[in-house]
């Protein structure tokens, strides 16, 4: 078992740095909420200084289904092949707005709830996505028929009184994850992610970047109105900025972001690495610029074909980077060839437990002061 230890919140603000971010910058990064729990304030500070000591694994649904099983009690595809559990896991929201108790991959709102305080217990971090369904056409989040859905939830719109009540059901759900003693689990929330292409409602065809930051506001003011305050906010577009500009062309502001970074997958493996190390040297700037911690916010290689893809391709670069933590796609069930982390006898296993061997990797047994 390896131990990695790091200064808690407390000993920070104790030390006077509390408003010191991971670049090294006084008074950019977010702390002013007072609203917010202690818990979400102290996982921001810690987010932004966990870097160094290396970076957080994650993994998408992994506690809830895998390869060959589903709904197993204390199970996991990545604690089967290196015995412990990723540092970050991932859910998603969607289709939560329609009052529904299951998600889009039809995974109980009641499991993810019970995940989410057993990866708090445990000192793990959560990320939420919201894949929200098409409120103007019914459809799923990748209708893009019509540009003018985003135009029809903001103030004014045809759907703003509709899509606030969808706002109210994910507010429900962030305030109810408390743990038996009364105390809220902090979450980063993920909402409007890969904007920068065009295969979701809310991309970058699909409306303006005036629009698109009203959305981010009225989500983020929602949010507080409803008295959610266990949350931080993460801005991830893909990989198709190719400037700090590009970027932050339609970043909603620091008053509501929190964490910066961007969505990625593998096809070409060249490609891959030069994307990789273009879009981390952009996030690098824009967290030095904005005092924020940074993240690959989704990434993998579907099916890791790759025997050595863990230690030759993905380590390599990305440990270049002051990043918090990167986090692969999910194992699907119900698909054929569609799983982004090792199962017990995948090709890539034996190489995966090298990575999670390695220092800079960091998985729950190494996060224990997340919220102190």
């Amino acid at each position: 078992m390896r131990h990695i230890k790091f200064m808690t919140a407390s000993m920070l603000i104790a030390a006077g740095l509390s408003s010191c971010n991971l670049f090294g910058q006084k008074g950019t990064m977010k702390m002013q909420s007072s609203e917010r729990t202690v818990e979400t304030k102290n996982l921001l500070i810690n987010l932004g200084t966990i870097h160094q000591k290396g970076f957080m694994f994650g993994h998408h649904d992994d506690p809830v289904y895998g390869i060959g099983w589903e709904g197993d009690a204390d199970r996991s595809d990545v604690k089967s092949v290196c015995g412990d559990y990723p540092a970050v896991m991932s859910f998603d929201l969607g289709r939560i707005e329609l009052g529904g108790d299951k998600n889009l991959d039809k995974v109980p709102f009641d499991k993810i709830r019970r995940e989410i305080l057993a990866q708090y217990a445990r000192g793990g971090m959560v990320s939420l996505s919201w894949h929200v369904d098409n409120p103007l056409t019914g459809k799923d989040s990748w209708d893009v028929s019509d540009t003018t859905v985003v135009a029809s939830v903001l103030s004014g719109g045809a759907n703003h009184q509709k899509f606030l009540g969808w706002l109210d059901k994910v507010a429900d759900f962030m305030n109810s994850l408390t743990t038996d003693k009364g105390v809220k689990v902090p979450v980063l929330f993920r909402p409007w992610h890969e904007h920068s292409g065009s295969w979701f409602w809310w991309g970058q065809n699909l409306c303006t970047a005036t629009q698109y930051k009203a959305l981010w506001k009225m989500t983020y003011d929602r949010m507080q109105e409803k008295g959610v305050n266990n949350l931080l906010y993460a801005y991830s577009p893909g990989t198709e900025p190719q400037t700090v500009e590009e970027y932050l062309e339609r970043y909603p502001g620091n008053d509501i972001i929190d964490l910066v970074g961007f969505d990625t997958y593998q096809f070409d493996r060249q490609k891959y690495i030069d994307q990789l190390n273009k879009s981390l040297t952009i996030l690098t700037e824009v967290g030095k610029k904005l005092g924020k911690p940074i993240a690959i916010t989704e990434t993998g290689f579907e099916t890791i074909p790759d025997a050595t893809w863990w230690t030759e391709t993905l380590l390599p670069v990305i440990s270049q980077y002051p990043i918090s933590y990167v986090l692969v796609w999910r194992n699907a069930r119900e698909k054929d060839n569609h799983y982004y982390a090792p199962y017990p006898g995948q090709v890539s296993a034996p190489d995966f437990v090298k990575f999670y061997q390695n220092s800079k990797t960091l998985f729950a047994r190494d996060i224990k002061k997340l919220y102190d």
